[in-house]
């Protein structure tokens, strides 16, 4: 496929014919490439059955205990792992590559039983584990062993090796400590004592990142899931393409509105690129955008949906829980900061369309918004829904509990969304599958988590990052920064905030930083590292889609999410952007300073704003957008001023091109 586009009027484009074109992709073979949650066995006949029992009874079993209460801690914990262990066990074969296997060998049985024993071990012999109040027997430890080692190659199978590697290097940074004190700062422990820490309480495995997963993200995942099922994917899209679709460049802010809407739900980057993206990125292309633009845009404003309220990801969860906060007030400090990240790949989708002359679809083909409102418009409901049992003082358990209750609930006001006996079957079972990746990581990182405590690593770290940046905050910011993305090329969203939360954040703290910036701060730089080469899965997940060559969409991609990586500067600098300090006046003009800022930014970042931009009116309006963005009135000053510059050169340039 030809890499560069010529612009098109966008008058003889047809939908049913990019709806065509969107079905000749393959889709579970890009996902089976880019989303390794997606490697799965293709189980037919009772084996398949089996699954469809085990997962919908994962659900019913969350649904249940969201609802009429939970169970003690550490049984909520254990049982969650038991279901999900055994089935990581039974879908994931143990290589990724080579034939898709069609049945279940019996070894993966035995492995799958052993652990849903090790992890209901602490549900059995609840009593005893307390009353021996640690002081573990043979039992407890073979246990845990065996408990530890399973996790780690569930893990394995369902992501990578590479966050399994990394818990094997902290288990091991434990044990060292015995032979080499002055080399790993602390005198080591036996393997009794880890394996009690790590396992035995709620330490380690079944520490807070496990706990979350077991409550309030498995939750919020079925939430998705049932909406999915009542055909809430399409229904953003055509919404999406009601309202943006007949603008300038109007495909990208279609892809850029419904990627960012649905992120939001899945909280899965490379899935959302996966699916809305068959749609968007061929739609894109047809308009004129070049493949690479097009592959970028999706990935971008997929990417993005894991900061986007009120829903988020699952790291939003856990920053929760570390900060003693609300996830409202988690989810509120996000707003704006997510407006900014989306404001700016707006305005730079539009600018590159003015630039290559590329018009919106014709109005004629596009959905009427008042008939498509009158016919899916509830499906809105249960999202309002969320945000109203948030903001009512509801826990996010109870929220995501009420939230699918209303999901099936309005879903009968139309028979296209009724959620049918199968619909709800098909719900239960792909949100318990969804969830299987998120429970593996937030166990095997309890492993991280425990060795900062055990040991006290991560004030070691912290440090360290002080030491090596010399106490200066932007340079313990940039090394912060340059550690989430490498962390985040190899793991999971969760499990790089988390990992990074622990070892890194305190460093911030100590130096003076909000909690709430530090945690935002390694929060954005985690998620960026799914559009950052050389490993930007979302990215090449969309280039797959476009045809388009991987390095140079995830390069679009970088400069496309350009605000991404600046904004987490900002609010460090000004934490009023994350409600810290909050002051009405203050803070709206900190929101209008930094719009005006990113509206700058993207200008300089295409080159375009009325007519071409020259290289030194680029770096000019960069700057100005900087100025802009950083607080103080003397900045501000700087950057309107450049603005207006900016503003009146291109004025005059566009109107002597027209002369």
């Amino acid at each position: 496929m030809k890499e560069e586009a010529k612009p098109k009027s966008g008058t003889t484009i047809k939908i049913e014919e990019i709806e065509k074109e969107a079905e000749k992709i393959d889709l579970d073979e890009l996902r089976r490439k880019y989303d390794s949650e997606a490697n799965t066995r293709d189980l037919r006949g009772w084996y398949a059955a089996m699954v469809t029992v085990l997962a919908v009874a994962l659900s019913a079993f969350h649904i249940y205990t969201s609802g009429f209460g939970l169970l003690l801690a550490i049984k909520q914990r254990a049982i969650h792992l038991a279901f999900v262990l055994f089935l990581v066990y039974i879908l994931y074969p143990p290589k990724k590559k080579g034939v898709i296997e069609t049945k279940v060998p019996w070894y993966d049985f035995v492995l799958g039983g052993l652990a849903a024993f090790a992890a209901l071990y602490h549900v059995i012999f609840f009593n005893d584990i307390i009353m021996r109040a640690g002081l573990p027997t043979t039992m407890d430890l073979t246990a845990g062993f065996i408990g530890i080692l399973l996790l780690l190659e569930a893990t394995r199978r369902v992501s990578n090796p590479i966050l399994p590697g990394i818990a094997i290097f902290f288990l091991f940074y434990c044990y060292a400590g015995r032979y080499f004190p002055a080399m790993f700062a602390h005198r080591g422990f036996n393997v009794m004592r880890i394996i009690n820490h790590m396992y035995m309480g709620t330490e380690g495995v079944f520490g807070i990142p496990l706990g979350v997963s077991a409550t309030f993200v498995f939750m919020f995942i079925l939430f998705g899931s049932f909406l999915e099922q009542t055909g809430m994917g399409r229904f953003i899209i055509d919404l999406s393409m009601a309202l943006a679709g007949w603008s300038t460049g109007g495909p990208a802010k279609v892809a850029v509105v419904s990627s960012g809407l649905m992120g939001s739900i899945s909280g899965s980057s490379v899935a959302n690129v996966c699916t809305t993206g068959m749609f968007t990125i061929p739609l894109m292309k047809s308009v004129g955008y070049r493949p690479y633009f097009a592959g970028a845009v999706e990935a971008v404003a997929s990417t993005g949906g894991q900061i986007m309220p009120p829903v988020m990801g699952a790291a939003a969860f856990i920053m929760a829980e570390f900060l003693g906060v609300p996830y409202l007030k988690v989810a509120l400090a996000a707003v704006v900061p997510a407006l900014l990240y989306y404001f700016a790949v707006i305005v730079q989708v539009h600018f590159e369309a003015s630039r290559l002359g590329l018009k919106g679809l014709p109005r004629e083909q596009l959905p009427k918004i008042f008939p498509l409102l009158k016919a899916k418009g509830h499906l809105l409901i249960p999202l309002f829904g969320i945000i109203y049992f948030l903001l009512s003082g509801y826990t996010p358990l109870k929220a995501a509990f009420n939230g699918i209750l209303l999901t099936v609930g309005v879903s009968f006001l139309n028979k296209e969304t009724r959620m049918t006996i199968p619909k709800l079957k098909n719900a239960l079972e792909s949100g318990a599958k969804g969830a299987l990746g998120v429970a593996c990581a937030c166990g095997t990182v309890g492993i991280i988590v425990g060795t900062a405590t055990l040991t006290g690593l991560g004030l070691r770290i912290a440090s360290a990052i002080i030491a090596l940046s010399g106490g200066i905050l932007i340079v313990s910011l940039l090394l912060t920064m340059v550690a989430c993305i490498l962390l985040g090329a190899g793991l999971p969203t969760t499990a790089n905030f988390i990992v990074t939360s622990t070892m890194a954040a305190p460093a911030l703290l100590q130096l003076g930083v909000a909690p709430m910036a530090a945690y935002m701060f390694v929060l954005y730089f985690g998620i960026a590292a799914d559009l950052s080469p050389p490993v930007a899965l979302a990215a090449y997940a969309g280039a797959g889609i476009a045809g388009a060559e991987p390095m140079k969409t995830g390069a679009t991609a970088v400069k496309l999410a350009i605000a991404g990586f600046l904004v987490p500067y900002i609010y460090v600098f000004n934490p009023m952007l994350v409600l810290v300090g909050f002051e009405p006046i203050p803070y709206a003009v900190s929101i209008v300073t930094a719009l005006l800022g990113v509206f700058l930014l993207g200008m300089g970042s295409i080159g375009y704003y009325k007519a071409e931009m020259a290289i030194w009116q680029r770096a000019v309006a960069i700057g100005g957008a900087i100025a802009l963005l950083v607080p103080g009135l003397t900045t501000d000053i700087i950057g309107l001023v450049i603005l207006v510059m900016m503003f009146l050169i291109q004025r005059k340039k566009a109107k002597a091109v027209v002369a």
